[in-house]
């Protein structure tokens, strides 16, 4: 078995940044000390040289990048998608799917199942997380609206039927048929999450009641306050801030959420329930220009400008183009969050969302050896995937 020394290391942990030194063996963390030496024997000393030594970056929702998509149909992409991703580092993957037609959808499925998740040289590959298809129309966003449809317990009942290794579905709370289909999700071990919905905020609180666990990107494609019958009614939003429990993915690209709602999700939801996502389609690392968003041949052409991806007539933006060491970035120059907080919404509460926090997510022995090192500026300089370095700049 391989051991990895690594030294002169700024390690990242949940509730600080601290000198010290890791040793890693075979595939998990052996040992972590601050401020000392390790005295062990290793086949290999990285010099971390002050940078940061991180846990590798969990990204829970992401539809592609590098010019693929998870809805592509064909496993090459759904290899290059996750590749992409790593080298900005992200260690660990849920790939996502966006509406499409039942047929679509299970063949995703049926790839999904064909994959190996911890093929070498790629992130871990957690699960499949479902976005849609059963959504509110007047929240359709990015969303194609011709799939959109109430929860179908044949149709739903088919795709469970076909894998295990669906881990996350986000849909519309209040829709007809919603309640039985989120018992349906808890008994199967399926995180639910809430998105593209018009839900009242009394609405969201009884589907939490009930095992609703996130909000699919706060704010985006999501009820707030209005007026019905002149009497104001809270939404979805008012619900994530009301419910301290309940945790709220945050797309921290700049672009999607100003920094004055990076700062205020960070004051009222604290690092211990926010989770940062890229939501990002397949133009995540490519330069801008026209891309399709969802499957080459049966998704929607959107355009990709200032950093950030829009429908064509601009009217609203079609999931992001970012990368995980850019949400990092991001949100620690916007918010006053330290960077030891930021790092932990991209590792540690991301892997209790998913219940792996086990063995993800921080670097304690006996954890998996997942780990980053980056600059001061978050430059990527090395990814390290269950004990092996897939990239060194």
């Amino acid at each position: 078995m391989k051991k990895i020394l690594f030294k002169n290391a700024n390690i990242i942990t949940p509730t600080g940044i601290t000198k010290g030194e890791v040793l890693v063996c075979d595939k998990n963390i052996e040992k972590v000390v601050f401020n000392k030496t390790i005295e062990d024997s290793a086949d290999e000393i990285i010099d971390v040289e002050g940078k940061y030594l991180s846990p590798g970056f969990i990204d829970i929702h992401t539809h592609g990048a590098g010019n693929a998509d998870f809805m592509d149909g064909d496993i090459d992409s759904i290899y290059q998608a996750c590749k992409a991703h790593m080298l900005h580092g992200t260690t660990s993957i849920v790939p996502t799917t966006i509406t499409s037609t039942k047929e679509s959808l299970l063949h995703v499925v049926s790839l999904f199942n064909q994959l190996d998740l911890q093929k070498e040289g790629f992130p871990n590959i957690l699960g499949l997380h479902l976005e849609g298809p059963y959504f509110a129309y007047s929240q359709k966003g990015a969303q194609d609206p011709k799939y959109l449809r109430n929860p179908d317990k044949s149709e739903y009942e088919e795709v469970l039927n076909a894998t295990d290794r669906i881990i996350r579905w986000s849909f519309a709370v209040e829709l007809e048929g919603s309640r039985e289909f989120l018992n349906t999700l808890r008994e199967h071990n399926i995180i639910s999450s809430l998105a593209h919905s018009d839900a009242t905020c009394e609405e969201v609180i009884r589907a939490y009641e009930n095992g609703l666990s996130a909000l699919t990107h706060f704010y985006s494609a999501m009820s707030t306050v209005t007026r019905k019958n002149a009497y104001r009614v809270a939404g979805a939003v008012e619900a994530g801030y009301l419910l301290d429990d309940l945790y709220v993915e945050v797309i921290a690209d700049g672009k999607h959420l100003p920094k004055e709602l990076l700062q205020l999700i960070y004051k009222v939801k604290g690092s211990d329930r926010i989770c940062l996502v890229t939501d990002s389609m397949r133009a995540a690392g490519m330069p801008d220009g026209e891309y399709i968003l969802g499957s080459k041949e049966k998704g929607m052409k959107v355009i990709v400008e200032d950093n950030v991806a829009k429908l064509m007539d601009r009217s609203a933006f079609a999931g992001s183009v970012a990368t995980t060491d850019r949400l990092v970035k991001t949100f620690y120059e916007l918010t006053p969050a330290p960077l030891y907080e930021v790092v932990k919404m991209m590792s540690l509460t991301p892997a209790k969302l998913l219940n792996i926090d086990k063995n993800k997510g921080s670097i304690a022995p006996n954890k998996d050896a997942d780990l980053l090192i980056f600059d001061k500026n978050i430059n990527i300089e090395m990814v390290m995937v269950m004990g092996k370095i897939n990239y060194m700049k």
